[in-house]
């Protein structure tokens, strides 16, 4: 059994970008582009690289401040852990910086995380090699092949619509406090957040957990 998850809005509640919009008294302007992006309102690509430019030249530490203090969704470390236990392989996939999405694989012991790596040039933001973008499955794809799991013994678990590819890969999916664009394509839709609500779909779905 595996299980994809989000990061950003799933096992994290709050987002990177915003977050830094704070600290640099931006937030509406990095808000108004990330809710535009997981609407699907605009490209998703196009929208992270506009995120980007608004913070170009945020020092280091500041990103990394943010990256360690957002706090974990309700739910997701007892979720994580106990699907762990029960021989479950987690995966998450995030648009976001690798400080956080590498922070949450250690502490989460996820098997497998990807995300986008922020650069810095003389101790200031730069850019970001992006590696995870608009469809999320293409990150990913070569992870399932290799790894073998069937499709359908996956799950997905997203919120945006950057992450509405991954559902060609699984064959169970939850939207998670998502807007109606996503929610549309999802098998369930969770509207609260608490990820410990995943845990009966997955037991019901799969006769087999908890």
């Amino acid at each position: 059994m595996l299980i994809i998850f989000d990061i950003e809005g799933v096992l994290i509640d709050a987002e990177f970008f915003p977050e830094v919009g704070k600290i640099l008294k931006i937030e509406d302007e990095i808000s108004d582009i990330t809710i535009k992006g997981i609407r699907g309102e605009i490209d998703w690509t196009e929208g992270l690289i506009k995120r980007l430019e608004k913070i170009k030249k945020t020092p280091y530490e500041i990103c990394l401040q943010v990256c360690n203090n957002l706090q974990y969704m309700r739910g997701a470390i007892e979720v994580c852990k106990k699907l762990k236990e029960s021989g479950w392989t987690l995966v998450a996939v995030s648009g976001g910086p690798t400080m956080l999405s590498d922070r949450v694989a250690k502490e989460l012991n996820l098997d497998y995380v990807f995300g986008n790596e922020l650069i810095f040039m003389d101790g200031k933001l730069q850019t970001m090699d992006i590696k995870v973008g608009a469809d999320k499955s293409a990150a990913i794809r070569s992870l399932i092949n290799n790894i073998g799991e069937k499709k359908d013994n996956m799950v997905a678990v997203i919120d945006g619509a950057n992450d509405i590819k991954l559902l060609n890969l699984v064959s169970v999916s939850i939207a998670f406090n998502s807007s109606k664009y996503v929610e549309e394509k999802t098998d369930y839709v969770i509207k609260e957040k608490d990820l410990n609500l995943i845990l009966p779909i997955l037991g019901s779905t799969f006769n087999k957990f908890i």
